[in-house]
């Protein structure tokens, strides 16, 4: 394996049992342990791993408070935004999850006719419906914010549905091509999104690149695609095309 590869396997092994050891990967891989080492180092410089002795752990970012998400590149995310909403005809039927990024999505489509919206977003909910657009506000236990539902209600409302497009959030995109999330239950809605919408994306500015959450969101493969700001870097971009992943940078 040349380093890049070896990397994105040692990030996702980490991601997988929590840590990884020096020596258990040098045995493994059939590579010295000082290859691991710098392997590590170079992983930690990105700020992707913790080193410890003898091996490193993930580094699992925080989720921002929401006022840091919409303050954090609101221009790249209004291109986004622009971009996903271009791909919707009027008369759609439309999935959005919550999120900075979907609030963009949602601020490009007030106004389309004839649209019918599922989302879990209160402030999507109320863009749209001021808008002209039909909304079905996803029911279940409200988050810590106030923002969003979730939970085992919004699961079973969201399975009566089936929309034209679905458009997700996440917490990151690993260098490996998983979209990952902060929590179970925000995991698990977000994959049945993807899973009820015939046309499904992921909607992730650049700084989501290689980043690391605690959950991995199912269903993000072949036939899905990614709306982004920015070219990803060469190794996740070569991972997404193995995938069967389109990517749309957005102008």
């Amino acid at each position: 394996m040349i380093p890049e590869q070896r990397q994105r396997r040692l990030l996702d092994r980490a991601a997988a049992d929590g840590a990884v050891s020096v020596a258990g990967l040098a045995d493994e891989w059939g590579v010295s342990r000082e290859t691991i080492r710098r392997d590590i180092a170079e992983l930690a410089r990105q700020g992707l791993l913790v080193k410890t002795h003898g091996g490193a752990v993930p580094l699992l970012a925080p989720e921002p408070a929401p006022d840091m998400r919409r303050a954090s590149n609101p221009q790249g995310k209004a291109r986004i935004g622009r971009a996903a909403a271009a791909l919707v005809p009027a008369g759609a039927s439309v999935i959005l999850d919550s999120g900075s990024t979907t609030a963009a999505v949602a601020a490009s489509l007030a106004g389309r006719p004839g649209l019918t919206v599922y989302t879990s977003d209160l402030g999507i909910a109320r863009t749209l419906h001021r808008g002209g657009a039909r909304v079905h506000l996803l029911g279940g236990l409200l988050d810590d914010g106030g923002e969003a539902t979730g939970g085992l209600d919004a699961l079973d409302m969201l399975a009566r549905y089936h929309a034209d497009f679905a458009f997700v959030g996440a917490g990151g995109l690993t260098v490996d091509g998983a979209l990952t999330d902060f929590t179970r239950e925000g995991a698990a809605l977000r994959a049945a999104m993807l899973a009820r919408g015939a046309a499904a994306y992921a909607v992730l500015d650049r700084d989501k690149f290689a980043r690391v959450t605690a959950v991995e969101i199912a269903g993000f493969g072949g036939g899905a695609g990614l709306i982004t700001d920015a070219a990803p870097p060469p190794g996740l971009a070569a991972r997404l095309d193995d995938l069967g992943i389109a990517v749309t940078v957005a102008p």
